[in-house]
């Protein structure tokens, strides 16, 4: 490629600026204001835009663009799930009154039982209670 670089004509040495260049005008002119959104402006909108910015920095990159009805929709949902949870739960953890009465009974044998004994006397204890609960059983 060839690169052209021109002269300056002689002429364009002698020819004056234009005054619209110059920027000693400027100080007599007025000079218009930037019009305000009436919008903008408003304090509602403010504090929308405050609120706004101030999730955007909390949420990082992304906000929520979900309804309000549908994030409550979705919090009760979630807060009928984890009661319902809880419920369960407790359900699993309430012992019967026949439960209670077998760990009562249980925790009881297992008192009364010496480790050291051996084990004829163990069987021997075992068949005393079977034949006492045996009668009863009988009488009722």
């Amino acid at each position: 490629m060839y690169s052209v670089h021109r002269k300056a004509s002689p002429a364009a040495v002698y020819v004056p600026q234009p005054d619209y260049l110059q920027g000693d005008e400027d100080a007599d002119l007025i000079k218009p204001k930037k019009l305000l959104n009436p919008i903008k402006a408003s304090k509602s909108h403010q504090e929308l835009h405050r609120e706004l910015l101030s999730s955007y920095k909390r949420a990082g990159v992304s906000v929520e663009m979900k309804p309000e009805l549908q994030r409550v929709l979705e919090s009760r949902k979630r807060d009928q799930l984890i009661k319902q949870r809880k419920e369960e739960d407790e359900a699993r953890r309430k012992i019967s009154p026949l439960e209670a009465e077998l760990l009562k009974r249980h925790k009881k044998l297992e008192e009364q039982e010496d480790p050291k004994a051996p084990e004829f006397v163990k069987v021997k204890e075992n068949l005393r209670r079977t034949s006492f609960h045996s009668k009863e059983e009988k009488e009722v």
